[in-house]
Parts: structure tokens; C-alpha cells; sequence
């Protein structure tokens, strides 16, 4: 690089390299031992920019190459890295700076949702500034199939798991809500290609909530960031830029979750 580039294109360039040194090993922890195409592939970079990187990673023992051709996988200093991570912190502190900031920005309620396969909890919160808000509270359960964070996980559950829900009754909550297994399916696959969930009153009246999936570095979903608020608000016309903001806040809370970022 020229002495004479701007400082600000220098840092720039240093804080690029960071990132994409963090996305190779994220997608060695999630691939295992994986060679330098499949590796630059994954993240999305050059063959060489990726060569250069893994050297240096290398140097400092973060990755391992079995020979000069060889497959790479993660050394020993990445695994010293991951037990000192997994002691300090879980998914709603690692997440919660951005709820807050997601909450701030949109105007309504921002909640971090687990499932454990049969309903979900809501495990983090955040407000907006906006006088009306939905309510809800940290502890709160609720069902799979008529929640837009139920949605997330059920678009990502295994063959034959939405049938078996089906098949043991859903609950009927608000006239708007999902009971026939067709209608439900449907709508899971209109979350699957769109990357996010809508629920339109379908567990409380008047209410509408947005879900977009946070996933693990195995690619999992680990959790459900969803933003509502009242009808009055949430319009239709409101919902695509509401979308956007929230995916991207769920894609930033699955990076801190260890997800690979593409580029």
C-alpha cells in the first residue's frame, strides 16, 4: 500500500481485512477442514485474497494446513478464542445492543425469541420511542404457529414437522389466524423465500410483528428478531422498509453469533 493513500482508505482497507480474516474462520468452525477454493468461495473473496489471509492467521496459530497443498482447519489459539467467548457472554447479551438500536430506529417493540420445538419465549426486549407499542414481557411464551417468530422457526424445522403440529390441533386465537395446514404452509414458504416472517393480527387483534431468523455459526436459527407494533402503523405499505431494516439488524446479531458474513 502507497504512503501516499489517504489515511481514511488505509484504515478502511485494514478494517476490511479483519473482517474477512473473522469470516474464514468462522467458516472453517462451521465447514471443518476445508481447501482454499472452498474456503474463498464461502465467503465471497479472491482465491489469492484469501491465500494471503490464511497465511497470516496461520503465523499466529488461529489455522493449521495439513502440507503445502493441504486442507485448512482451525489451530489451537482459535480454540483458546471460542472457550474464553463461550464463558463471557449468551445470545440475548450478544444481541442486545442491537435491539436497542433496531428499537430506536423503527419506532416499536424489538424482541430477541427462542423455541424450544413445541413454543417460543421471548428472552429480550426492547422499546421505541413511539407512545403506543405492543405490549409484551421478557419471559412471555407463545405459539409456532400464529407468531411471526413461531414462523422463523417453523420454516426452518424438519421435513414433516409442520404436519405434526397440524395434525395435533392449532389453536384458533384472532379470526386471522392460521388453523388450516395448507394456508400454513403456504405462508412458510412465502417466509422461506422472502427471508422473513409476517404475522397480521393472527395472535393478538391488532397487532402486527415482523420476524427475521438469527442463525448460529452452524447456520441454524438460533434465535428470532421481531419488531411490531399496531395496525395503524404497520401498514402494508410500511412493511417492506421495515423488513429491510430488521434483516438487516438479524444479520448483524448473527454474525456476533458467529454466522459467516459473505464479501
Amino acid at each position: 500500500m502507497r504512503n501516499d493513500e489517504p489515511r481514511g482508505a488505509r484504515r478502511d482497507t485494514t478494517v476490511q481485512s479483519v473482517d474477512r480474516a473473522v469470516s474464514l474462520l468462522q467458516a472453517l468452525a462451521t465447514r471443518g477442514p476445508s481447501g482454499l477454493s472452498e474456503l474463498a468461495g464461502e465467503v465471497g473473496v479472491h482465491k489469492g485474497t484469501a491465500f494471503r489471509l490464511l497465511a497470516t492467521l496461520e503465523a499466529r496459530g488461529m489455522v493449521q494446513q495439513d502440507g503445502d497443498r493441504g486442507r485448512y482447519r482451525l489451530g489451537p489459539s482459535a480454540g483458546q478464542l471460542a472457550a474464553g467467548a463461550a464463558r463471557a457472554h449468551d445470545v440475548a447479551a450478544l444481541c442486545r445492543p442491537l435491539l436497542a438500536e433496531l428499537a430506536e430506529r423503527v419506532g416499536d417493540t424489538v424482541n430477541l425469541v427462542v423455541s424450544d420445538g413445541s413454543e417460543i419465549t421471548t428472552v429480550d426486549q426492547a422499546s421505541g420511542p413511539a407512545i403506543v407499542t405492543s405490549a409484551d414481557h421478557v419471559g412471555r411464551r407463545g405459539p409456532l404457529h400464529a407468531t411471526a417468530a413461531g414462523k422463523v422457526f417453523l420454516s426452518a424445522a424438519p421435513a414433516g414437522e409442520v404436519e405434526r403440529l397440524a395434525a395435533a390441533g392449532l389453536e384458533r386465537y384472532t379470526p386471522h389466524t392460521l388453523v388450516d395446514l395448507a394456508a400454513l404452509a403456504e405462508d412458510l414458504e412465502l417466509t422461506r423465500a422472502r427471508g422473513w416472517a409476517l404475522a397480521q393480527e393472527e395472535h393478538e387483534a391488532g397487532l402486527v410483528v415482523l420476524a427475521a431468523p438469527v442463525r448460529g455459526a452452524d447456520g441454524s436459527v438460533a434465535a428470532a428478531l421481531t419488531v411490531g407494533g399496531p395496525t395503524y402503523r404497520l401498514t402494508p405499505a410500511a412493511l417492506p422498509v421495515l423488513a429491510e431494516q430488521l434483516l438487516a439488524s438479524a444479520a448483524r446479531a448473527s454474525w456476533r453469533l458467529g454466522a459467516v458474513k459473505p464479501g
